[in-house]
């Protein structure tokens, strides 16, 4: 069974928010709500680097840990999602979470924050799939139709990676790998026609991690 996991390439990504946008009207989060946002680090300075920030799913999640009523759990492909029906609105969960993840749509006392919300990896929640009442209280359930979380895949850099942990780890390790070699990380070969590369291609016909 995989496990769903995200990752951003601070690399790669540009700031443009198309990953928050997109999590916005595919999930219609309240407003007020973020589930998702980037964050900028050195801003203006030499080393500055951005990253899309959400529930990154953990395979030991500290926000279901000191949940005093047990409201989250996890899916056979791993996603960490609650039950809003069950939700105090105590606000443990935001601050136990390093990401910032849980958010509330008031910022008031312990039980008048509100049922709490977070990123869903586009799962949905604990109503019969696709169903109103679902989409209504969780956002789109992509994962159900076989598809990826939109933030990632209207990630115009490929910054945002969602899917398979394996699979992610694969793809990231492949990129450190060619940025670290020399004359081909890039594909600078390619954009600068290099002699003996082959567009998208390395001298021995691998691809050349453009994606």
């Amino acid at each position: 069974m995989a496990r769903m996991k995200f990752l951003c390439d601070a690399e790669r990504c540009i700031e443009c928010n198309a990953c928050v946008t997109a999590c916005k009207n595919e999930n219609e989060v309240p407003w007020g709500v973020n589930r998702r946002r980037v964050v900028t680090i050195n801003d203006g300075s030499p080393g500055e680097r951005s990253m899309s920030v959400a529930c990154m799913h953990c395979s030991d999640a500290p926000c279901a840990a000191v949940c005093p009523v047990d409201c989250f759990y996890t899916t056979d492909d791993g996603v960490v999602l609650h039950d809003k029906d069950i939700c105090i609105g105590c606000g443990y969960c935001f601050y136990a979470c390093p990401f910032g993840a849980p958010q509330f749509p008031k910022n008031e006392a312990f039980g008048s924050r509100g049922k709490m919300d977070k990123c869903t990896f586009c799962g949905g929640g604990p109503e019969p799939d696709n169903s109103p009442e679902e989409y209504a209280r969780y956002g789109s359930n992509r994962l159900a139709e076989g598809k990826l979380p939109l933030c990632a895949e209207m990630c115009s850099t490929r910054s945002l990676l969602a899917g398979d942990g394996d699979m992610v780890s694969e793809i990231f390790r492949e990129r450190v790998t060619w940025r670290g070699s020399s004359g081909f990380a890039w594909g600078w070969g390619v954009a600068y026609n290099k002699p003996g590369i082959r567009k998208g291609y390395d001298v021995g016909g691998k691809a050349a991690g453009a994606d």
